[in-house]
């Protein structure tokens, strides 16, 4: 059998956090999928070595990654294929302009894109596929009309990046779509209240996909870990809720207990963190961007792991599922996705976002029980098996994706997009 081809389109690849879409294209391609990436940002060649193994070289070829300059992608707007598409161009640049300008100017960088690439690419694939609802998607419908072939087109959403701010043309794009992937249920709820009109029309398409871990480069470990460290991964922005920890562990270390806090990772909150820590009287370890291989060692050698999400930001942190897959009990804010990943609080403790003094007391009350973590641990890493295997969350979305490319082989017409808005978009 012929094995399906699927463009896959993303934001950025290669780039230093490629852990879950590396993964799910992992899945896809052990499930006997051929896959090629288009990425819209520009390909920075230095990011290759922050790819993770799972797509070394030899599983993916370089030659499976596309890119496009500006100028090659620009020749493509005076060509036959630019003209069948202007009124979708244009519903686009509309949306797009209701967001301000800085995503008009997105949706127009990524237009000319989808363009030059239909016409080099678009009668090569079996099923397109957005791996993020932005500007992405955008990409990948405009490729699919160009290409004007009766193929699938599919699009995951994910998180704050795509879903819960800055939906641009995001009604049209799952009016139009064959598929939609979310990556939590809290992604359906969330698509039910904010688009209530259409939503009987989107809820047959809805498919939950849970991204999945390689098990096998997670191993649980019983081993001792360092009683007192605390420690968070994440970028250094205010959507991580960082500033919150400092002061939950500040109230801890008031109460008398001594922590080893460490926080992983970079970004421009960086020095504001440092200095409220220097405020508080705290003594934390700012290790900066780390591998994956270093972030892994960190998780396992810490007593707990916290991700104090102070609003709708991430949608199923990654560093979460790792410390359960690797047996590090874990502390969050009870904000979207969270509470599925963590059973409602059965295998993690669940805290009210912005809440400092709940925090502390989970902190200390966790730190202090070593048979609590240790239970926690195991029903965690019970519930990363039963939830998260990527080779079988693979094959699930590859069985979705092949089962939608024969329905439309068979007697399914192009889908037309809606191309009036709402007030949500």
């Amino acid at each position: 059998m012929t094995p399906m081809r699927v463009a896959l389109f993303t934001n950025q690849f290669p780039g230093r956090i490629n852990t879950f879409f590396a993964r799910d294209v992992r899945g896809l391609l052990d499930a006997g999928v051929e896959v090629e990436v288009f990425a819209i940002h520009p390909l920075s060649a230095e990011l290759w070595p922050y790819v993770p193994e799972v797509l070394s070289p030899t599983v993916f070829p370089r030659t499976h990654v596309h890119h496009l300059g500006m100028m090659d992608s620009l020749r493509a707007v005076t060509s036959g294929v630019a003209a069948r598409t202007a009124g979708d161009c244009l519903a686009i640049g509309a949306s797009a302009l209701r967001f301000g300008p800085t995503a008009f100017a997105k949706s127009a960088y990524v237009m000319p894109k989808a363009l030059a690439w239909a016409r080099q690419h678009g009668q090569r694939f079996d099923h397109i596929v957005a791996y993020w609802g932005n500007y992405a998607a955008t990409c990948a419908y405009l490729f699919h009309r160009a290409a004007g072939r009766s193929i699938p087109f599919s699009m995951f959403l994910h998180a704050g990046t795509d879903l819960y701010r800055g939906r641009v043309f995001l009604e049209q794009k799952l009016l139009y779509a064959d598929n939609i992937f979310v990556v939590c249920d809290f992604n359906r709820r969330f698509l039910q209240q904010t688009y209530p009109a259409i939503f009987p029309r989107l809820a047959p398409k809805i498919h939950l996909h849970h991204l999945g871990l390689d098990l096998d480069e997670l191993p649980f470990s019983t081993s001792p870990r360092v009683a007192n460290r605390v420690i968070a991964v994440g970028g250094l922005h205010r959507s991580k809720g960082f500033d919150d920890l400092l002061g939950a562990a500040a109230l801890a270390v008031a109460h008398g207990h001594a922590l080893d806090l460490r926080i992983v990772g970079d970004g421009p909150e960086g020095p504001n963190l440092r200095r409220l820590a220097s405020r508080l009287g705290l003594s934390v370890e700012f290790l900066g961007w780390r591998r994956f291989d270093e972030v892994r060692t960190e998780i396992r050698d810490a007593a707990l792991l916290v991700h104090p999400s102070p609003g709708l930001g991430d949608a199923v942190p990654t560093v979460i599922k790792e410390a359960m897959a690797l047996g590090t009990p874990v502390i969050a804010s009870a904000v979207a996705g969270i509470p599925e990943l963590l059973d409602d609080g059965g295998c993690g403790v669940l805290v009210p976002p912005r809440d400092q003094p709940a925090l502390a007391s989970a902190i200390e009350r966790l730190i202090g029980d070593d048979a609590a973590r240790a239970r926690l641990a195991q029903l965690a890493r019970r519930r990363a098996e039963a939830m998260f295997d990527q080779s079988r969350n693979g094959r699930g979305l590859a069985a979705r994706l092949r089962e939608t490319t024969a329905a439309r082989a068979a007697d399914r017409p192009l889908a037309m997009p809606a191309l009036t808005g709402s007030s949500c978009d």
